[in-house]
């Protein structure tokens, strides 16, 4: 099959776990005899400009760098440009991307959504914003011929929201147990004595609760902080305020050597993960792969993956109590590390998850759809006052 797979920054993935999922599902699905088109954000290095990558072939079209326009902008010059020669199927990663769906099913284009994570609850969209995001869950709902959740929170809020079955395919994740530590030393840390959060600086990660929580707790090893994000100059600002409260807190910035980053996670004492809007985490599960114990902000979709392995904080306190006895107890911290490895070598391995990509793609292809009738206007109107009807299957189309 041919496979064109739009929406996301691209690969090499160096963002987020979309990009993540493109890079190590589009490379396995080459491996398994299928032709993979990424299209990506034009970037400025040597590696960001080249035609392909790990077997996938890349299209590099530009955006508008604007926090509000970015995606779709992006996601529009794509489809005009798949649409010359259209797949087989097209994967759609993110729900925001729904006002070009129907441009796809118009050509006969199967079309995947893999749907995100609660984002109309993050704060950086604003009220418009998340009326959007909102609207445009209901759109891909009635526009895709499948749908995609990665965790089985996700799957949960599209029944009871939409009345419709999604496909349940989590993230993979590597297993980090020989990277060894050696760059380490660039960072002036010790294996065993630190403590790591990974994410991009928004409210909805806790980035600000971790460094909080650090503070007043008394850990003696530092806790490293590596990440940012575009747009973010005012939680940037704050976490930053924070971390000069006290000695401990390494902020290092966005890193982007990969065998660096997975040193960093394999050799932590403690993993610190915050996020608490998203579904199944690609960070989260990188540190389970690295065998490293994880604190965990607690809501569904992060108990979901970590169960009884992981330790769950709500606020700097119950989290300052969470570096203490990480560090009071290390033993049971390392053990507690070793055993959210073990459940994630059961539950979270990308050549299965990429072999569930590939069999729904055969499936779409072999019923083919029907070109999509209505306007957006109308759909985006019923989402937002709470009316959508749950999407029907529909007849296979006779050639």
């Amino acid at each position: 099959m041919r496979i064109a797979m739009l929406g996301t920054r691209g690969v090499p993935a160096r963002y987020g776990g979309f990009e993540t999922c493109v890079e190590e599902v589009g490379a396995r699905l080459v491996r398994l005899g299928h032709e993979v088109t990424v299209y990506c954000r034009n970037g400025n290095d040597e590696a960001e400009r080249s035609p392909g990558y790990r077997g996938m072939r890349l299209v590099r079209l530009p955006a508008l760098r604007k926090k509000t326009l970015e995606t779709l902008s992006h996601t529009g010059l794509s489809v005009g440009h798949l649409l010359r020669n259209p797949p087989d199927v097209a994967v759609v990663f993110n729900a925001a991307n729904a006002p070009f769906l129907p441009l796809l099913r118009a050509r006969g284009v199967p079309v995947v959504t893999h749907v995100d994570g609660l984002e109309w609850k993050r704060a950086k969209w604003g009220r418009f914003g998340s009326r959007y995001y909102r609207a445009a869950e209901a759109a891909a709902v009635r526009c895709s011929d499948a749908l995609i959740a990665d965790s089985r929170g996700i799957q949960e809020y599209y029944a009871q929201r939409f009345g419709v079955d999604t496909e349940y395919i989590p993230y993979g994740a590597p297993v980090l147990d020989t990277v060894g530590a050696d760059t380490l030393s660039e960072h002036g840390l010790r294996a065993g004595e630190y403590h790591l959060v990974v994410a991009r600086f928004e409210p909805e990660n806790h980035v600000d609760v971790a460094v909080a929580g650090y503070l007043r707790s008394g850990a003696a090893h530092p806790l490293v902080i590596v990440g940012a994000a575009p747009y973010a100059d005012s939680y940037t600002a704050h976490v930053r305020r924070l971390a000069a409260r006290g000695s401990g807190v390494r902020l290092l910035g966005s890193i982007w050597d990969q065998r660096g980053l997975d040193q960093l996670y394999a050799n932590a004492l403690t993993y610190v993960h915050g996020h608490s809007v998203g579904g199944t985490n690609p960070s989260l599960l990188r540190a389970m792969g690295a065998a490293t114990a994880t604190s965990a902000y607690d809501v569904p979709f992060n108990r979901e993956v970590l169960g009884e392995h992981g330790v769950y904080f709500t606020d700097p306190v119950s989290l300052a109590e969470c570096f203490d006895r990480a560090e009071e107890f290390p033993q049971d911290t390392m053990d507690r590390g070793r055993a959210q490895l073990a459940a994630l070598r059961g539950n979270y391995d990308w050549d299965v998850v990429a072999r569930g990509y590939a069999e729904l793609a055969e499936r779409l292809c072999a019923r083919r759809v029907f070109p999509v009738t209505g306007k957006m206007s109308r759909l985006f109107g019923r989402a937002v006052t709470g009316r959508t009807e749950p999407r029907r299957s529909q007849p296979d189309r006779k050639e």
